[in-house]
This record gives structure tokens, sequence and C-alpha cells, in this order.
């Protein structure tokens, strides 16, 4: 009888694993990304004894009692850990926990750079009271649903990144008593449900008038280095305003049509306690609380600001008739009407074989020019446009000076049949001259380049012209007149590494790996170049796989080089062209349109990404959380299960897996958030090369690069076979 009980237990408890009910079966209880996730953490804090219940291996913290850790539906949704004596760091690999809304690791020892990687789905995060060192991450601007975030009492520097726009939902923000410097960022302003700031024992500096029509009931902003005049919104508030350089006296006079500064004061508005101030003074007040005086102060300011409206419309009256006809002449001076400039915007930069389509994605318009372009180029465009005269700048000795009578005959008159492609600078156009000559002609748009400034055409002619580079795309001459600017460059007739990726051609093969990573080489190179190699260092600004060229071996030439350093306008263009929104743009671009050395380094990871996915950078007719190439590639990029599933199936397997694991090795370095964490391209150069050199040492060799290059390389050798299915 006792076995038969037995036995009836054994199948009780087999069933009630089965259905789910008991919680050491197996490790269903929590999703398995959250466990590994917490496993990797528990590391990186170096294994705390206090933390009774964690394990770094096939660990439950949803069916086991973790502690502090809270899970709902399988999904951990916090983790609160603070007060522990922890050390280490937080680890990079909490990006999984996509259930988490409260994370509190607060007074701790915890220390070291806070990960970008911090799950973007928080609702609180409490860092405080810990020896966090570097910058806040740029990262947070992605956790839209965060409303208290707490960073107070570490080591945190440098100034803050323009990064808060999406927080609409922030109500508390603490950031005192850390290094952080410089002006408060303009997106403090889009932070409309902020209630609670404090900003004390920093090293800001600039005014805080970004912060007058925030909510704000309590705002702590002393010992920092505040200049200017503290805002009349801010006075009526829990305000620490002390250790600070602010100005004295009466404050200037708003602009003529400001609106009068208002505070949505909920306690006032609600009929609640007021303050002392509130109460009134000796005498009525009246309903809407403005006294005699007031009054009269309303008053005074209606003629002050009624006196300057005065003013400016006496002066605009004066000067209405030259102000016209300037506007007639800058609409004379544009070639296309602006709806036709926003059609052909977005048409592909550069140069693509004849028989090619246009890249299909997000960023690029289908619609080809408008039929009239097959009108000549002088009748167009320089019919109605006013030669300016000014000094002479000494023309470039190193190039070729073209007439508009030459590039005309060479592109047949500008047509349609010998447009390359268009980027944010101007159109290119394949011009053949009568020695057999084929080149690759840019015409500078006149909102890119004015006529007006002729001058800085020289001079950017004269600085490009002292550009070379074996990975650089060359200029070989240049033309100005009748207020126009055109480049002339070597053409390639393989046209753009775009094409070969994204463009299906019948007659045209898929890029093997070894062409992929030889390509990645010379692009590095290029870059280097021109970060490193020159004197001051050229920011190019816009890589994408558009602007990289590929001769007849399949050799990489960096195009459009010095273009955007040496425009005086240049980041306007690119910005107002949404070249920040095509998947290219590294998030500082993104959020504030500011171009550096590291930003470059961003937008090459992203190509780099591009030959090992085959993928788009920004892809719209994919599931959401695949639109973003960087964005869904990252997580994947150290997993090689995962990693073999996102190589481009073009390559049909036949790729080197410890070469394929290298090369997104660097990506991950290239396309980290944040700026001063991603490598110099020499450092990019250096770990390419050392990747192609082992691969070299192989002899398991099943495939041949049918484009190789046959130049002699000392630091590149013939071939980088290496294959494994």
């Amino acid at each position: 009888m006792v076995k038969n009980w037995r036995k009836c237990l054994v199948l009780v408890l087999f069933t009630l694993c089965i259905l789910g009910f008991k919680p050491r079966c197996s490790n269903a209880a929590t999703d398995q990304g959250d466990a590994s996730a917490l496993g990797l953490m528990f590391g990186s804090l170096n294994s705390p004894p206090q933390l009774t219940g964690w394990t770094a291996n096939n660990g439950d913290p949803c069916g086991q009692s973790w502690k502090g850790v809270t899970c709902s539906d399988q999904r951990v949704t916090e983790i609160k850990l603070s007060n522990l004596g922890l050390s280490g760091s937080m680890g990079y690999s909490l990006q999984s926990l996509t259930s988490l809304k409260e994370l509190d690791l607060s007074n701790n020892n915890l220390a070291g750079d806070i990960p970008y990687n911090i799950p973007q789905n928080l609702r609180r995060l409490n860092l405080a009271f810990n020896q966090f060192t570097g910058n806040v991450p740029y990262s947070i601007n992605q956790m839209h649903s965060l409303q208290y975030l707490n960073l107070a009492h570490n080591q945190l520097q440098n100034q803050l990144n323009d990064m808060f726009g999406p927080l609409s939902s922030l109500s508390t923000l603490d950031l005192s008593f850390n290094s952080l410097t410089g002006d408060l960022p303009e997106s403090f302003k889009n932070l409309t449900s902020m209630n609670y700031m404090y900003l004390q024992n920093n090293q800001f500096t600039g005014t805080i008038d970004v912060l007058a029509n925030l909510p704000l009931e309590t705002l702590y902003v002393s010992n920092n280095r505040f200049t200017g005049w503290i805002p009349d919104q801010l006075k009526s508030i829990n305000l620490q305003k002390d250790g600070n350089s602010w100005s004295s006296g009466l404050a200037p006079p708003p602009p003529p049509g400001t609106p009068p500064a208002t505070r949505n004061n909920r306690n006032r508005e609600s009929g609640g306690n007021s303050s002392p101030s509130d109460s009134g003074s000796s005498g009525g007040v009246s309903k809407s609380g403005i006294g005699g005086g007031g009054i009269a102060g309303i008053v005074i300011s209606v003629l002050i600001v009624g006196a300057i409206v005065a003013f400016f419309l006496v002066k605009r009256r004066s000067r209405r008739p030259s102000s016209d006809i300037e506007k007639h002449d800058n609409q004379s001076f544009v070639p296309l009407p602006s709806n036709e400039v926003q059609e052909m915007k977005s048409i592909q930069s550069a140069s693509s074989v004849d028989t090619k389509t246009f890249d299909t994605s997000p960023s690029i318009n289908l619609r080809p020019p408008p039929v009239d372009r097959h009108k000549s180029f002088d009748e167009e465009d320089f019919s109605k446009k006013p030669i300016v005269v000014k000094k002479a700048v000494p023309a470039p000795d190193n190039v070729t000076s073209y007439s508009i009578a030459d590039l005309q005959m060479a592109t047949g008159s500008f047509s349609v049949e010998n447009l390359l492609g268009e980027g944010s600078f101007g159109r290119v156009y394949r011009a053949q001259f009568d020695d057999g000559k084929v080149l690759a002609v840019k015409k500078i748009d006149s909102t890119a380049l004015p006529s007006e400034m002729s001058d800085n055409f020289l001079e950017m002619v004269s600085n490009i012209s002292e550009l070379h580079h074996t990975n650089v795309t060359e200029l070989v001459g240049y033309c100005s007149e009748h207020g126009q600017h055109l480049l002339v460059y070597e053409f390639h007739k393989n046209g753009s590494l775009n094409d070969f990726l994204h463009l299906s051609d019948e007659y045209s093969k898929p890029l093997i790996w070894n062409s992929r990573v030889k390509i990645a080489l010379g692009t590095a190179r290029a870059l280097e170049y021109l970060h490193e190699g020159c004197s001051p260092s050229v920011v190019h600004k816009n890589i994408k796989s558009a602007n990289i060229l590929l001769d007849a071996e399949l050799n990489p030439h960096l195009s459009d080089s010095g273009l955007a350093t040496f425009i005086p306008n240049a980041d306007q263009v690119l910005n107002r062209d949404d070249v920040t929104m095509s998947g290219y743009g590294a998030p500082e671009v993104t959020m504030s349109g500011q171009y550096s050395l590291k930003s470059d380094v961003y937008s090459f990871g992203v190509v780099m990404l591009e030959l090992l996915t085959g993928r788009n950078p920004f892809d719209s007719t994919r599931p959401r959380l695949e639109q973003s190439l960087v964005r869904w590639a990252t997580p994947q990029l150290h997993d090689i299960d995962a990693l073999s599933k996102m190589v481009d199936p073009a390559l049909e397997g036949l790729y080197p897996v410890k070469s394929l694991s290298r090369f997104a090795d660097v990506i991950a370095l290239c396309v980290q958030p944040e700026p001063e964490f991603r490598p110099p391209m020499s450092e990019v150069v250096e770990a390419l090369v050392r990747l192609v050199q082992r691969a070299n040492m192989s002899k398991r060799t099943i495939g041949s690069d049918q484009g190789a290059s046959q130049r002699t390389d000392t630091t590149v050798a013939d071939e980088t076979h290496d294959y494994m299915s």
C-alpha cells in the first residue's frame, strides 16, 4: 500500500509539473532573456552574498525568491537593491529587460560609466549616491515613459546632451551634487510634466530661461555658475538660488509681441492653501489679484511696447520697396519651384550604373526628375541669374578649370539621360568628353552655395583638391561661371555600394565576404586619412553606402569628402534634407544637428552593418522592431547564433565564422550611442587589418573573389579566403 501511495504521489507531482504549478521543475517561471540579464548583472556586481537567491547561471528570478526582484507574468518588473553595499558595475546586458518599470540601485558603491543600454520602458530610475563617472547617458532620450530620474551624488561630468525632448512624462529630475558643466540644454523646455528639479552643486553656466515655462513646484539651482536674471515665472515657487552670479536690477523688457509671463500654479487654480504673499496687503485686492500699482505698471508697459512697435513699423515701411525687389530677385534665382526641389531632394547623390534604378529606401523618392529638366542648362539656370562681381580669388592650379560650354557638351546639356543621382548638395551627371574620358559632374545647388559666395567656392575647391588618398574620390576639375558652381570628379563605373547591396540586378552578382571586408577596410582607411591624416581634421558628415563608389576591381572610393566641411551652411543643408533620419545619423546628430569625428565613426558602423546584413539602415516595410537597423542588430552582435541569422542571405552561408564575429565586434564599438566610447578610425583600421591577416593564415578556402583587387598592399593580402558554411 505504501508503494502504491508513493506511485500516486509521483504521478501527482508529475502532473503538477506539466500544468506549470510547481516552481522547480523547469525555468519556465521567468522569461529566459530576463533570467540571463539578471545572471550577467549578478556577475558584474561581483556576485555579492547579500543578494540572496541570486545566481549567475540557470537562475529563475520569478520562480525563486531573488532579493529585490519583483515579477509579473514571467517578466521582471522591478529591481530594488538600495543601500546594500554593492560594488562593481551595472553590466551591459540590461536592454532585454523590456518589462522593467523601476530600477533602484541607490546608496551603493557602484562605479564606472552608467551603461547606455538601460531598459527603455523604465518609469523610475534611481542611481543616486554611487560613484558613477562619465556622462549622463544619451540613451535616456529613448525612455519615453520615464517619470522619475535620480542621478544625484555621483561623479558625473561634462555638458548635458540636448536629449530631453522626448521625455514629456518626466516629473522629477535630480542631477545634484555632480560635476556637470555647460549651459542647460534647450530640450529642457519640452519637459512639460516637470514638477521637481534639483540641479544644485554642479558647474552649470548660462541662464535658466529655458525653465521659465515649466510647471515647476520646486527648483534647486544653488551653487552653480548661472548668470542672467531669474524669470518672473520662477519667483513664486520653492526656489533655492544662492551661490550663482545673478544679474541685479530690473530684467530687460521682453521682445515686442511676447505674451505676459504666467504660471500654471495648481494650488492657486484650485483655491487651495495660498502662501502669505497671496493673502493681500492693506486695502482691498481686486478679484483678479491686480492692485492699483499693478495696473499702473501694465499701462506703462503697454505704452513702452506700443512705442517700440510703432518704431519698427515705420522702419519696416521705409525699407519695403527694396525688400520687395530683393524677394523678387531671390525667387528668380532658384532654378526649380520649391515643390520640385522637395520632390527631387531625396534622390541618391552618388554615381550609379546607367542600367540600374534608384534605391527604394525610405529616404529615396522613386519619381524621376521633372520632364522640363530636358531644357538646356543655360536656358533654365543662367538666364535670370545676376552676375556678382567680387574681389578675385586665385583659381586653384592643381585642378582643371572647365567652362559651362565644355560641361554642357559632355553632359548633353545636363539632360535627364545623364543624371546619375542627387544628394543634399546637388545633382550628379555623367559627362563624356570628346577624347573619350568619362567624368562625374556635381552641380552644387544654389540653396547650398548661393552665387554671392563664389569666393567661398574657389577656396573650397582649393581645399578639396588637396585631398589625395587611394580610397577618396579624386577631384579633377571645377567650373565657376554665371553664379553657378560645379565640381568634376573621377568616374567609377560600378556605381555605389548602395547599388550592389540593395538594388536587384540580374546581371550583377552579390558581393561575397571578401569584397565586403575589403570595402569596409578601404572606407575605414579613407576616413582615417580625413580624420587623422589631414590637418585640420576633415569631418565628412555624410557617410553612407550611396557615397561609397566602387571601381572595376570593387575598391571603395569615398565621395563628397570635404564638401560638407567647406560649405559654410552644410550642417543646415544636411539637417534640412533629413539626412539625420536616414538611419546613418548618430544619436547626437539626430538630436542636436552637431557633427564630429565620432559621428562619422557611427555612420561608418552603420555602413558595416549594411555590409553584414544586406539591409537598409531604415526600412519602414519591416516589422516595427526591425525598421531601425542599428536598434534591431546591436543586441545580437555578440550572440553567434543570432549573428548567423542576421547575415545577408545573398552570401548563402559562405563566410568565415570567426571573421564574421570579429567584424561584428568592430560594428558594436562604432555604433555605441555615447560618442566618447567610439574608437578613433585608426583603431578601426587596425582591427580590420588584424581580421584580414587572421583570415589569410587559414588554408581552408572554398571560394574566390571575382572582383578581387590586383594591387599590392602591405597590410592586406590578395585574398581573405576562409569560408565556412
